[in-house]
């Protein structure tokens, strides 16, 4: 039973529910921005077309009004959340690739540079508040550190995928199987070291966006790429559905506060 005095997060609570869509939203970020970006702006034939910095633009206004909308309420709603997570993935894969391809940064210049962002935003978020913790997402202030946080990660979940699947010569499938054994190894030293379990949930959620970008990317890039060359939309598509099934589905509550978890075991 809640108290009165219970503080509950904007966040849903860190269970493999969460992560369970948190993977499937950052593949359909991979396959719903390529739609835009290179299905109908043609982006991918000539990066320098405008394509990426069009469809930039299209999915930050998105992302903005999602988070406007997330921050405004006042309780956890799984569809404001996820639609925000989504939104974030499309701009960070539209913007990942307008830096990487139409300015010519490159991956690594580009993943050594928003790793540097995400780097900083933690940083800065703890030094204003003291914690960045998920839980602690409560008041706009908070919110706004988070979701800024959550954009340079999803953006440099899509430079870094990319680069272990076109640098490395590993491949889409080769790219997810490394990612797919580093988020192994996360879960094995939550589950039997004593790392802190914040630092442990930054590096999953960092990680688990390169894993949705290379799977997208196995999915929709032609054949002669490496990939399935399975139609953008169509993925995209079924991937929704499927996430819309899973939110009806599966537990969708909030986190709790730290603070609140101490007053009851006070009581």
């Amino acid at each position: 039973m809640r108290t009165s005095d219970e503080i509950l997060s904007k966040v849903p609570a860190v269970t493999l529910g969460f992560w369970v869509i948190k993977i499937l939203a950052t593949t359909l970020g991979e396959t719903g921005g390529d739609s835009v970006t290179m299905t109908w702006l043609h982006a991918d034939q000539n990066a320098h077309n405008g394509g990426y910095l069009i469809g930039t633009a299209i999915f930050l206004a998105v992302f903005v009004v999602a988070v406007i909308a997330q921050i405004s309420i006042r309780r956890f709603n799984a569809w404001f959340y996820w639609l925000a997570i989504i939104a974030s993935t499309t701009v960070g894969t539209a913007m990942a690739d307008f830096f990487d391809r139409s300015l010519g940064i490159g991956y690594t210049g580009g993943s050594s540079i928003l790793l540097a962002c995400v780097l900083c935003s933690l940083a800065v978020w703890y030094l204003s508040l003291g914690s960045i913790n998920v839980e602690t997402v409560t008041a706009p202030r908070v919110e706004i550190f988070y979701w800024v946080t959550i954009t340079f990660s999803q953006t440099l979940g899509t430079a870094l995928g990319d680069w272990m699947a076109d640098s490395t010569g590993l491949g889409y499938d080769g790219g997810a199987l490394v990612f797919c054994a580093g988020l192994a190894l996360l879960a094995a030293l939550y589950f039997w070291t004593k790392i802190s379990h914040v630092f442990l949930f930054w590096a999953a959620f960092i990680l688990t966006r390169p894993l949705g970008a290379t799977v997208g990317d196995f999915l929709d890039k032609p054949t002669n790429h490496g990939g399935l060359a399975l139609s953008r939309p169509l993925a995209s598509g079924v991937i929704l559905a499927i996430i819309v099934v899973l939110i009806l589905v599966l537990p969708q509550r909030p986190g709790r506060h730290p603070e609140s978890r101490v007053a009851s075991q006070v009581r």
